[in-house]
């Protein structure tokens, strides 16, 4: 089954302005750009990835994508991670996708061995939803959708709420899956402060961040 990961990107500058009471501007964007390059090793790492399109209207970014194999899909509006998800989605489709996972870009967590596992798991015989969301348990953070039309996403505050509601609307099979290495995304400082609890002082996955936190650390 030909599976595409879509990752929506922000312009840098406009990423992380609820950060912008503790972090000032430069630090916010280079901590965008470390957490998304997190995503994208992740994503090329795992095996049940086939294709990875990042949407974006950032022009930095397709210098990063391209160095991690994957390619970038233009968002000129900027207008949202729901609206670039879909943008990514259509694409997806277009090329030839039977399923598409999306994931946002400040979940530098993410352990490509937890989306094989995910990813491996039989699809079921009809329309298939898998959400999978935040800490919080209100918000998504990842969705697998086959076929990737069979819902419209539709992320931000109350989202898993929606997408299971859209799934039985649907008719799709439902799924709630908790990845611990993808519930952990960056909003806000006490976001900040359990991701770095979680990656704690130890090797493994989210090089980039880490070495974003031990900076802001000493300072």
């Amino acid at each position: 089954m030909s599976t595409f990961a879509v990752l929506p990107v922000k312009h840098f500058v406009a990423g992380k302005t609820r950060l912008a009471d503790d972090l000032g501007k430069g630090t916010r964007r280079a901590l965008v750009e470390a957490m998304v390059t997190d995503v994208l090793i992740a994503l090329r790492r795992a095996q049940k990835i086939d294709h990875v399109l990042v949407v974006t209207g950032e022009a930095a970014m397709e210098a990063i994508a391209h160095g991690y194999d994957a390619d970038t899909v233009l968002d000129p509006e900027d207008a949202g991670h729901s609206q670039a998800a879909l943008i990514g989605v259509r694409e997806a489709i277009e090329r030839g996708a039977r399923r598409v996972l999306l994931v946002p870009g400040d979940c530098p967590a993410l352990d490509p061995k937890e989306i094989d596992a995910l990813l491996t798991r039989a699809p079921a015989p009809s329309p298939e939803v898998v959400v999978i969301p935040d800490r919080h348990g209100d918000g998504t953070n990842g969705l697998v959708l086959t076929p990737p039309d069979v819902i419209i996403p539709a992320f931000g505050p109350g989202s898993r709420e929606r997408h299971v509601a859209a799934a039985q609307e649907a008719g799709a099979v439902l799924r709630i899956e908790e990845l611990p290495s993808l519930i952990l995304d960056v909003d806000t400082i006490d976001d900040l402060a359990a991701l770095r609890e979680a990656l704690g002082g130890g090797h493994g996955n989210a090089a980039h961040t880490r070495g974003m936190l031990n900076r802001l650390a000493r300072r």
